[in-house]
């Protein structure tokens, strides 16, 4: 019996494959996609090569290739694409370029700082004082009351003709009751009660109006004490201009004022802090030069001297490793006559000094105030007086003004001053 002969069959299937190849050119050029290429129940095509193994090809990349194959083949790419793409690009070369000019900007204005305050002077006295930063804005100091302080007096004193300046003066919290509508009379003649009297001189900024100031006057007044405080020529509501010898003169003016009122028995303290230690050290140098010392003299967040304070200061940060920075800020300080030279007064000082100071003391670093205890402990006019040095852990946050909050204050005072803490039940 004869085998049928499939090979017309055959024939005609491969006709049929070579028409549809001609009929169109990109099959012709795609071997891999005609009907003897490809493999069937996982037999391999024509190649020798099986379909399983090989890379899986996107559309794009066929594009692609179809393209490179036949350079006449119109092109598949998106002009919106392009457009987009090179905004982009755009957009970031203005961003960048942006940028490089303010940074342009920047190194211009960091390299004329020192050149300006060289050349001004008086702009480096300005950020020394900063006396024309006022704050809390807006309060009347003329009103203690609107600060919560309603057994204070406001009122003016003139340590120089046509110069005056603003003074509050806090009585004991014990006598807020019967200080309610009182006027300055009735204050002036508390001063002859038994109650010990402080001298406050507030630091640079602000006014005796500030928060933490305010906070210290009624810890100070509950236990105890009268509280006087003013602000220095060029401060708050207080006339004329700042300088280191008009500040002292006026903390000079205002302890006299005191002393005349007060009994030769009553205690009168000093209390200065951060640049109101160095107003306080210069005072307590000029009463002990002429033999009338303070009963005591507290520094709270001291320094040395307004050199090294500069240099420690968070805002000297930028160029305290510049070269020619003493000579661009540190000597501009010394030509406006600032000195605060508390290393210097307290080897002219006789009185029992106390020196509080907050380990995380950002603006008048700790090492300063421990600085100027060594200093004073081994001072030989200081010899046969107590010198004591309170830190405050860092842990507690006290920073640079908030030692008022220290529930042991009450108690580091009583044990330094010799007295017994008196703290009001009363509300003032």
């Amino acid at each position: 019996m004869r085998k049928r002969n499939n090979s017309p069959t055959t024939e005609h299937d491969s006709g049929t494959t070579d028409t549809l190849l001609d009929s169109d050119p990109d099959l012709k050029q795609r071997p891999d996609r005609g009907t003897g290429g490809l493999a069937v129940d996982g037999q391999q095509g024509p190649g020798g090569e099986s379909d399983m193994g090989k890379p899986f090809r996107s559309e794009t990349d066929e594009l692609v290739r179809l393209e490179a194959a036949d350079p006449a083949r119109p092109s598949q790419h998106c002009p919106q694409t392009d457009t987009v793409t090179s905004s982009g690009y755009l957009y970031r070369l203005g961003v960048v370029g942006k940028l490089k000019r303010i940074l342009l900007w920047l190194l211009v204005i960091y390299v004329s700082i020192p050149f300006i305050v060289k050349l001004c002077p008086s702009i480096q006295a300005k950020l020394v004082f900063l006396n024309f930063v006022r704050l809390p804005y807006f309060v009347d100091l003329k009103r203690p009351l609107d600060q919560g302080l309603n057994h204070t007096h406001n009122f003016y004193l003139e340590p120089e003709s046509t110069l005056k300046i603003g003074v509050w003066h806090t009585v004991p919290a014990q006598m807020w009751r019967e200080a309610q509508g009182k006027q300055g009379e009735w204050y002036n003649s508390m001063f002859s009660s038994t109650h010990s009297v402080i001298l406050y001189l507030h630091g640079n900024a602000g006014t005796r109006g500030g928060d933490h100031r305010v906070q210290l006057y009624k810890v100070l007044s509950s236990l105890g004490y009268h509280v006087v405080t003013f602000d220095y020529r060029g401060w708050g509501d207080s006339d004329g201009s700042p300088s280191e010898g008009g500040m002292t003169s006026d903390a000079l003016f205002i302890y006299d004022w005191l002393k005349k009122r007060l009994d030769n028995k009553t205690p009168l303290y000093i209390w200065g802090h951060s640049l109101g230690t160095g107003v306080a050290t210069n005072l307590v140098r000029r009463l002990c030069d002429r033999g009338s010392p303070p009963d005591a003299l507290i520094l709270e967040s001291p320094f040395t001297n307004i050199r090294e304070e500069a240099k420690s200061h968070p805002f000297s940060m930028v160029y305290r490793y510049l070269p020619g920075f003493d000579w661009f800020f540190l000597d501009t300080i010394t030509a406006n006559n600032i000195r605060f030279a508390s290393d210097e007064n307290v080897n002219h000082i006789s009185c029992p000094v106390l020196i509080l100071h907050a380990e995380d003391d950002s603006v008048v670093p700790f090492h300063l105030g421990k600085k100027l205890y060594n200093m004073a402990s081994q001072s030989k006019s200081l010899s046969g007086h107590k010198v004591q040095f309170v830190p405050f852990p860092s842990s507690l946050g006290y920073k640079h003004k908030f030692i008022y909050r220290s529930p042991e204050l009450p108690n580091i005072l009583s044990d330094f001053l010799g007295t017994a803490p008196q703290q009001s039940d009363d509300s003032a």
